[in-house]
């Protein structure tokens, strides 16, 4: 049956709409099916490694501009100057990925943030081909001097190795690893002066192998400038005091020697029960933090910092970055600098943090089972936290 000339014109107009309908879904993909887009790939130019830097991945279309605000978008004046920053190995590859598609999918697809991914080695290209897939924000690579990552010549390597013997008797973990306390000593004193974050204010550390269960409707990094705070954190624990014994003892001597540097209206009550006297064990875990790293750079933190590496106990003892950090943000600063951010839903194994309030966890489609939050469990010192507010 022959069509008359309106109705061959409805179907023309209705099979070009359809065209056009199928060409935009499949430019604009969901972010975690980013790979269906490899058949449209000869349409992009392929990524150009380079050292320190790798491109945006050409194989995912762009985001809408009014969603990546400061790095193509129109509103740079409501971004933060700041990074993530990953320290890892090329090993570490698997778990890296797991991490960056998590807080790309929860965050990061709609603020670009760039990234920073820090190793003592040369980065293999398979590792940044990897990494650049997953994210259209600009991303770095660095590697660490080596003066702030290797044991110092200074250090008198008889008894550093009795100390970790000693330890490995004690059965405690990384007990006799070098390679764990030049990370601790790195986190604790250099990665903020690397040539890569100088540019940089804020960063979020994260580790490989975590997961962000919530999604993120509001700029983590806004809100600390905004509201003045200067470190946060998600996950507050118990230290183990045989890795640190001669800490707290070296804390108090640096306070006695600069009483100036310590903040009215701190956080000791955190760290101590008994007013400084002695230390609880407790630190905010630095697995996740996010803070300003112009209070690291500072003059209070640079004092501190030179003076407890003198001591050499990074490597006679195994003191870590996450009871350095805490002593310091705990005492150095007003308590109110400090941030819970609750709504960051975090796990990096065994430890885990669930927004246990229900209307949170619903608005952050929470995926992590409250039930099984590490808050207020046996080892966490969240409730230490909260009582230096009550």
């Amino acid at each position: 049956m022959a069509l008359n000339r309106p109705t061959r014109f409805f179907f023309l107009a209705l099979g070009i709409i359809l065209a056009i309908h199928f060409l935009l879904s499949a430019t604009h993909e969901p972010y975690n099916k980013a790979t269906s887009l490899s058949s449209l790939a000869s349409v992009w130019k392929k990524p150009k490694y380079q050292d320190a830097a790798v491109p945006a991945n050409p194989d995912i279309p762009p985001l809408p501009k009014w969603t990546v605000s400061g790095v193509g978008g129109v509103a740079n004046a409501t971004r933060a100057n700041a990074t993530f920053v990953m320290l890892a190995r090329n090993s570490d590859v698997h778990g890296a990925v797991q991490s960056i598609r998590s807080i790309e999918d929860r965050f990061n697809r709609e603020y670009g943030y760039p990234y920073v991914f820090l190793n003592e080695e040369p980065w293999t290209d398979e590792f940044k081909k990897r990494i650049s897939v997953l994210t259209n924000a600009p991303v770095e690579f660095g590697i660490i001097p080596h003066d702030w990552w290797f044991q110092p010549d200074w250090i008198d390597e008889e008894r550093a190795t009795e100390g970790r013997k000693k330890m490995e008797e004690q059965g405690i973990i990384y007990a006799g690893s070098v390679s764990y306390r030049n990370m601790c000593r790195f986190n604790s004193g250099f990665f903020f002066k690397h040539e890569l974050l100088t540019k940089y204010r804020w960063y979020w550390r994260i580790e490989p192998d975590v997961m962000f269960h919530c999604t993120l409707n509001f700029d983590p990094f806004v809100y600390m400038e905004e509201q003045k705070k200067t470190y946060a954190f998600t996950i507050a624990l118990y230290e183990w005091s045989a890795t640190i014994p001669s800490l707290w003892d070296t804390v108090k001597n640096f306070m006695k020697e600069f009483p100036q540097y310590v903040a009215p209206g701190n956080a000791m009550g955190f760290l101590s029960d008994n007013d400084g006297q002695d230390f609880n064990m407790c630190h905010f875990w630095s697995n996740f933090e996010i803070a300003d790293m112009d209070f690291w750079r500072g003059e209070v933190y640079s004092a501190f910092f030179d003076f407890l590496d003198k001591t050499g106990n990074f490597y006679y003892e195994r003191w870590g970055d996450a009871p350095v950090h805490s002593m310091a943000a705990a005492i150095f600063l007003p308590k109110e600098k400090i941030h819970f951010f609750n709504e960051i839903g975090y796990e990096h194994p065994p430890n885990m943090h669930c927004p246990k309030e229900d209307d949170v966890w619903r608005k952050g489609m929470c995926g992590c089972d409250q039930g099984n939050t590490h808050d207020y469990g046996p080892y966490s010192c969240q409730a230490q936290w909260d009582r230096i507010f009550r």
